[in-house]
């Protein structure tokens, strides 16, 4: 089952997303569905927020009176609170039967207004934020029987563009004409959804690409956090810590378009104990490699073990690092990206290295040539970055 989360700003066009995913063959859950599920007339729900927002939220019928509810809310944090404290947990618990009473081999569309405010984007395999332009969004809402004054508001009292950005694997522009953006889901479904919830299914990383240095994305350190977020959500009490690493962690570093992240475990036992709940947030182990290779300067290869996963999602290949807090694998990481981040020749002598090498090898057999091939030159920079953190005082960040 792939879980997908979908949300956007009020106005957006999400709901022409969500029909759009159904047609498709997704199954849908609507947290706004549920919402009013919960709060049925006769519902425990219903009962507690009349006690708590007085009989005036109830219509004589016994039905909650939303437009009367949502007015002692609006602008009231501690109001809104209490609704969310009375509401979600049972929201949650229906969420959680849905998705228990979907197909194992699902890809479930969960529709969540505020999955941005509420925090919820690591609960799932992708996130899909739907966007339109304010201005935009006014006239679409003005169109419902909102005034203008009324739709601004509510724009302005949900999550900025910036934060929904940050939990935004894939980012759906509704600017133009409808046709373009359902030809865009369209491919979206065809191209990544559906192998990527084949991939978590049978626990396959998705294929491969060609090693191939690119200039680079402003967009790898926010993807970074939001995958890392998912692997600590998933590692539990197991994960101690999650970093960005290898090239994509150097700001402004041409690289391959991988990100690669390095999961802090107490031992190999916990890793192995996690493996599953990893695979089933998308990052299946990979036997293309168990382990680090030893570097010449530490031909022990006990010193250097590791477990490694990938990710399942053809759109967006990650690899990651499973290590030990101290053993010279999971400090050579650290240590090798800071060292690159701070001094330019080390990032010129590296980047010649990659330059020479990008393009060489096709996607089969390649990435661990492209790796084999680098080996030279990080058994001579190594010495060289054990020498900056001598005279600089480096230290690996603390757990």
């Amino acid at each position: 089952m792939l879980r997908v989360g979908l949300s956007g700003g009020i106005g957006s066009g999400k709901s022409t997303v969500a029909a759009r995913l159904v047609e498709l063959g997704a199954v849908l859950i609507d947290a706004d569905r549920l919402a009013r599920e919960v709060v049925e007339p006769g519902s425990p729900a219903l009962a507690e927020l009349v006690e708590r927002f007085g009989p005036r939220i109830r219509t004589p019928e016994g039905a909650l009176d939303r437009p009367a509810l949502a007015q002692l809310v609006f602008g009231d944090e501690q109001a809104r609170a209490d609704l969310n404290a009375i509401t979600h947990p049972r929201i949650g618990e229906l969420t959680l039967e849905r998705m228990a009473q979907a197909p194992a081999d699902a890809i479930v569309v969960h529709d969540v207004p505020l999955l941005v405010e509420n925090g919820y984007a690591a609960n799932y395999h992708l996130v899909l934020i739907v966007d339109a332009p304010e201005h935009e969004r006014v006239r679409r809402l003005e169109g419902r029987g909102l005034d203008a004054a009324d739709a601004r508001a509510r724009i302005r009292a949900q999550a900025t563009d910036e934060q929904r950005r940050e939990a935004a694997d894939v980012w759906l522009d509704n600017t133009g004409p409808v046709e373009e953006l359902l030809a865009e889901v369209d491919r979206l479904w065809s191209e990544r959804l559906v192998p990527f919830e084949r991939g978590v299914r049978e626990l396959r990383p998705a294929p491969r690409r060609p090693p191939l240095v690119v200039e680079p994305d402003p967009e790898w350190p926010r993807t970074a956090r939001r995958l890392g977020a998912r692997v600590l959500r998933a590692a539990g009490e197991a994960g101690m810590r999650i970093d960005h690493i290898g090239s994509t962690s150097v700001p402004g570093f041409p690289a391959k378009d991988v990100i690669d992240l390095q999961l802090s475990v107490r031992s190999m036992a916990e890793a192995d104990g996690i493996a599953d709940a990893l695979a089933e947030a998308g990052f299946p182990p990979d036997s293309g490699c168990r382990g680090d290779n030893p570097h010449p300067v530490d031909p022990d290869p006990g010193h250097w073990v590791k477990r490694y996963h990938s990710s399942a999602d053809p759109g967006r290949p990650v690899n990651l690092h499973l290590r030990v807090p101290g053993g010279p694998g999971w400090r050579t990481a650290l240590l090798l990206r800071d060292w690159l981040r701070a001094e330019p020749e080390a990032r010129a002598d590296y980047l010649a290295v990659k330059r020479e090498l990008s393009g060489r090898f096709a996607a089969d057999e390649g990435v661990a040539r492209y790796a084999e091939a680098k080996e030279p030159w990080f058994a001579a920079a190594l010495p060289r970055a054990r020498a900056w953190a001598e005279r600089t005082g480096w230290t690996p960040p603390e757990l």
